[in-house]
């Protein structure tokens, strides 16, 4: 059984907290092959085979896999089980090491760099840099929220220099809700985590964004505010925003990749951030109590 990583680690990194299924093999923070499909509720029916697919274009064997990163969303409850149970039994056959990534924080990257003309593979030497750095190991283990008690707000900092952007990823949870987060990144930086995930009805999620933003120094405002994902049903809530933010707000429909969400797992693993696969569980998330009383 493997108990290290290589540094020219190879991954598979999979997804199906959505209505696209994302399948990425990387290696070293490197996209081998990935296979993103439109899969509505079929997930189940396509997974093994897309899974198959991947490593077949990438030429290497499961044999040759060094860990497992899997998407626990939150999103679609059944979709976010199938992956990650696939993933479990896929890790614990294989021996393989396997690392949680939130589904929001493949789409906040994924949205960003697409948005801003960035390409997978211009993220692999910033992986393999943080990699070979403890103290930015623990900073981004952090930043990605592994560890629910502890304050994200050590991560806030990024957020007040110009240069960064705000990525707000949304997944429509219906009734005027959302699966969604706030990261932060420059361009050629990985999104951190501001928020954590959460289901929040988005009309009071923008009115708490827009009062953030407001108080900060206009110098210290970031470069540019992203809503990204299933954009579409909350693009008139979201539009209330445009007479505060103007030219500054970006409005970007996403559907998720596999190599986004594999830069993430190869960052993850590759500084030891591994779960363990028998407690391993979906992101189940919850309406907080004051806002769950706002639907009754």
């Amino acid at each position: 059984m493997k108990h290290t990583i290589e540094p020219r680690q190879r991954l598979l990194a999979l997804d199906t907290s959505t209505s696209t299924l994302a399948v990425a093999v990387m290696e070293g923070g490197k996209l081998l092959a990935e296979r993103n499909i439109k899969a509505e509720r079929n997930h189940s029916a396509y997974l093994v085979t897309a899974i198959e697919e991947a490593i077949a274009a990438a030429g290497v064997g499961k044999q040759q896999l060094d860990g497992i990163a899997v998407g626990v969303g939150p999103g679609s409850y059944t979709g976010v089980r199938i992956a990650v149970t696939t993933a479990k039994t896929l890790a614990w056959s294989l021996g393989l090491p396997v690392s949680a990534v939130s589904s929001l924080a493949a789409i906040a990257f994924g949205a960003l760099a697409r948005g801003t003309g960035q390409a997978p593979e211009q993220f692999a030497e910033v992986i393999a840099q943080t990699a070979d750095d403890a103290s930015a190991c623990s900073e981004n283990n952090l930043a990605y929220g592994r560890d629910d008690d502890k304050d994200l707000s050590a991560g806030a900092e990024a957020a007040e220099y110009s240069a960064q952007h705000w990525i707000v990823p949304l997944i429509d949870a219906r009734r005027g809700q959302a699966y969604t987060a706030l990261f932060s990144a420059a361009i050629g930086q990985i999104p951190r985590r501001l928020e954590p995930d959460a289901i929040r009805l988005v009309a009071d999620w923008r009115d708490e964004l827009a009062a953030r933003l407001q108080e900060l120094p206009s110098g210290q405002r970031p470069a540019g505010v992203w809503f990204v994902g299933d954009i579409e049903v909350h693009e008139a809530a979201v539009e209330e925003l445009r007479p505060f933010l103007g030219a500054e707000l970006h409005i970007v429909g996403y559907e998720l990749e596999g190599a986004w969400l594999g830069l993430i797992g190869s960052e993850q693993l590759l500084c030891g951030a591994h779960d363990d696969v028998h407690a391993l569980e979906p992101n189940y998330t919850q309406l907080a109590e004051a806002e769950a009383k706002k639907l009754r």
